[in-house]
């Protein structure tokens, strides 16, 4: 099991960083916040002070087309917040 999908990159979760050194990751939905923690020292190499997760069910998604209206939905997913201790930061561009 892969714990750690991708990281979440937006305006909000930046504001995050700046002023509370919290990082959010797209994580398994099966992974717990212990493996959530271990995954991200492991990886990144820093000390991981708390965890928060959340899920996010999938939302409905209508479409119209030529041929009527197609109903979807998104794929439902969990997200982990990770503060760090004080001095630590990542670089997700750093192995670029």
């Amino acid at each position: 099991m892969e714990t750690l999908k991708k990281p979440v990159v937006t305006e909000k979760m930046t504001r995050l960083t700046e002023k509370h050194q919290q990082y959010a990751f797209r994580v398994d939905k099966r992974a717990n916040k212990i493996q959530i923690r271990v995954a991200v020292e492991a990886m990144y190499g820093v000390t991981v002070e708390s965890v928060n997760t959340m899920r996010y069910a999938g939302d409905t998604r209508n479409r119209s087309t030529k041929s009527g209206i197609l109903r979807g939905r998104t794929d439902s997913f969990k997200k982990a917040i990770v503060t760090l201790k004080a001095g630590d930061s990542i670089d997700y561009y750093a192995g670029i």
